[in-house]
């Protein structure tokens, strides 16, 4: 058992970058080292493939958020019948304007030149895609993790049913014998019906571990992502464990190295951003337009198109928030309110990550 805990935390420094020994389509192998548990989950998990598309939908977000920086060209066609007229009184005549068929086909092109959306977009675009790069890292780390507590949880249930079965096999001769000694009126029936309780109670732990280790099979299959029905047999080797563990204790541990520590400096980051862009609010919008316009107008329907009356324009507009019933002021200020946050909580990780590398 101690070794195997000992195996335990060496195995933590193995590689998390390892790629799996199978091919899509192929079987998977009924034999599995750690190392071979580990590569097999790492590219068959739901949650590790869940995180790998979550970095995919994050990189398409980022990519349509600074879509805006390029220009917007759109279409827009009318066509409309006036039922009535307008009329208008010019002099002592009434006078009917407009026609009965209107129609227009306008083309404009926006380029904006300046949006604090945009800006915010554009700086937070790196850190965003570090936040879904760690979400991935921390994902494949708990797995690793996982893994090797559930495959040396197999190994030290296996362990206890080899001695499980050596203490059978010696507490079977015990009773023999204390049996044969009460039926030769040496002893009296208490030894024996001692050793055959013991013997019972020993049988009932084995039946316990040989169930355990169904069970914890079938859990490390779940986060290998292996079938239920699939056989797994697990090979270790304990000169290998005791190498990693002599590589592993050679480490220099520092927090500053942890995920999570990572993702909250990546969260106060983002969290900064989001409070510059509150800070610079007030700032205006600005863009430049450039558009088309051909007009179509006549009293039948007919011969609506066969002559055009095309208008034509470019332009820049500014548009700047005065008065938002202080909606930036208060945003701002939960901005500020949420950093604060995430400082405190950056420092009770750090004191955490302290407390629990310190040696005992």
């Amino acid at each position: 058992m101690r070794v195997l805990l000992l195996g335990l935390i060496g195995s933590l420094g193995i590689p998390v970058g390892l790629q799996a020994q199978t091919n899509p389509g192929t079987p998977p192998p009924s034999s599995f080292t750690l190392q071979e548990c580990i590569s097999y989950a790492l590219e068959n998990q739901a949650e590790i493939q869940q995180a790998q598309i979550d970095e995919e939908i994050g990189e398409r977000q980022i990519r349509a958020q600074l879509s805006g920086w390029l220009p917007q060209i759109s279409a827009q066609y009318a066509l409309t019948h006036n039922i009535r007229r307008p009329q208008s009184v010019f002099g002592d005549n009434v006078v009917t304007l407009g026609q009965n068929y209107n129609s227009n086909l306008l083309f404009q092109a926006n380029q904006n030149l300046y949006s604090n959306d945009l800006v915010l977009a554009s700086r937070a675009a790196r850190f965003t895609r570090l936040q879904l790069d760690q979400n991935t890292k921390e994902t494949k780390i708990n797995t690793v993790v996982e893994v090797s507590k559930a495959f040396y949880n197999v190994l030290l249930t296996q362990e206890q049913l080899q001695i499980l079965e050596a203490n059978i096999a010696r507490q079977e001769k015990q009773y023999q014998d204390a049996r044969a000694q009460y039926e030769q009126g040496l002893v009296d029936k208490t030894d024996y019906q001692r050793a055959s309780i013991t013997l019972a109670s020993i049988r009932a732990d084995r039946k316990r571990a040989q169930e355990n280790i169904k069970a914890r099979t079938a859990f490390l299959k779940e986060l290998m992502g292996l079938p239920i029905e699939a056989d797994l047999q697990l090979t270790h080797s304990y000169e290998k464990m005791q190498q990693n563990i002599r590589l592993d204790t050679t480490q220099v541990v520092s927090f500053v190295n942890r995920v999570e520590f990572q993702q909250l400096r990546t969260q106060q980051q983002l969290q900064n951003l989001n409070t510059r862009f509150y800070r610079w609010g007030w700032l205006p919008t600005a863009s430049a337009f450039i558009n088309y316009n051909p007009v179509y107008f006549n009293n039948n329907l007919s011969d609506l198109y066969s002559q055009s009356y095309p208008t034509s324009a470019t332009g820049l507009q500014v548009s700047m928030p005065i008065f938002q019933g202080t909606r930036r002021i208060q945003n701002l200020r939960i901005s500020q309110l949420q950093e604060q946050r995430l400082t405190i909580a950056e420092q009770t990780c750090s004191a955490e990550l302290i407390r629990n590398t310190k040696p005992p």
